[in-house]
């Protein structure tokens, strides 16, 4: 079975999956930004490892030997599944593997926004850090005290809540139906946007959420709120968020995920309450470990004709 890693791996990513492969197996990793590359080596796959670049219905036409599709992560947005389904292959993806290193990573978020990690870091390494514009003080806040919104209550924020509520949080949350949750408050979106001090998203990109943090909803936002995005970029109306970042009618922002992936001359990476990360929530080596196994395990369940898991399509 020739299996195809689409991503740029690190050398201990490459090396994690190559010691994993079992007899049979080959692997062939080739970097998301050569196309041809990619388009030769999909044209004698087994398996496809995808990461982030879209899998588009030619990439799959490209592929005659194609059983498995296997989803490094949760979101399969950018997987054409009309066309993965008419092929007759196999989509799957792996939830919880990577919920530990997306909740730290979102707390991470929330405390370089609320702290104005962004704007002193870069002030202490030009030799200025002893000599800020003081009202960058009366910017900064605790955890403690303040309430903290997720807009989707999932494996992250379900996760995160017993820890935000040990800091001092009072936690709210909307999701499609409200859950068994003691330390969590289910509340209509309105509400959550209104008197949340830090909104948290955490919703996979739907026809119903694309585009939910509209130019309305932040304005219903409480002012001087911070808006925390570690889920789809697709979520979030940028050019509403870019105006009310300005403005100060939002505090700051702490950002995994944008619209369009990669990017560059943004105009949220020229605003100093702004931190940002390149859609690398998901990636520790642990969680690289974990997903690993499950991809492998899929592998060799699509060469012996066996149930797989977490099958998507």
């Amino acid at each position: 079975m020739k299996i195809v890693l689409h991503y740029r791996a690190s050398d201990g990513f490459r090396a994690q999956l190559e010691a994993a492969l079992l007899p049979g197996m080959t692997l062939s990793i080739v970097d998301e930004s050569d196309d041809a590359a990619f388009a030769a080596a999909m044209r004698e796959a087994s398996a496809l490892l995808h990461v982030l670049r879209p899998v588009k219905a030619a990439d799959i036409e490209g592929a005659p030997n194609l059983k498995l599709i296997q989803k490094i992560g949760v979101g399969v947005n950018t997987i054409d599944l009309e066309a993965a389904k008419r092929h007759g292959i196999a989509v799957c993806n792996m939830p919880g593997t990577n919920t530990q290193a997306v909740a730290e990573m979102t707390l991470m978020l929330m405390l370089s926004a609320i702290r104005r990690t962004i704007y002193f870091d870069p002030l202490m390494r030009k030799g200025e850090g002893w000599r800020p514009d003081t009202s960058e003080f009366d910017r900064t806040g605790e955890i403690a005290g303040r309430t903290i919104g997720f807009v989707g209550y999932g494996a992250v924020p379900q996760r995160l809540t017993p820890v935000l509520k040990a800091l001092g949080a009072t936690l709210l949350y909307n999701a499609r139906s409200g859950k068994q949750a003691t330390d969590a408050k289910f509340v209509p979106l309105d509400e959550l946007l209104s008197r949340s001090d830090i909104v948290s998203l955490h919703c996979p990109a739907t026809p119903e959420t694309i585009g939910m943090i509209s130019r309305e909803a932040i304005g219903r936002m409480k002012r001087g709120a911070i808006l925390v995005n570690t889920a789809r970029g697709e979520l979030v109306d940028e050019a509403a968020l870019v105006e009310a970042l300005k403005s100060g009618a939002l505090t700051a922002a702490g950002l995994d995920v944008l619209r369009n992936e990669p990017v560059t001359g943004h105009p949220l990476f020229s605003l100093s309450n702004v931190v940002v990360t390149p859609h690398i929530a998901w990636l520790t080596p642990e969680t690289l470990a974990r997903s690993i196994d499950v991809a492998i395990e899929n592998c060799r369940r699509v060469g012996a004709g066996e149930t797989l898991l977490h099958r998507v399509v």
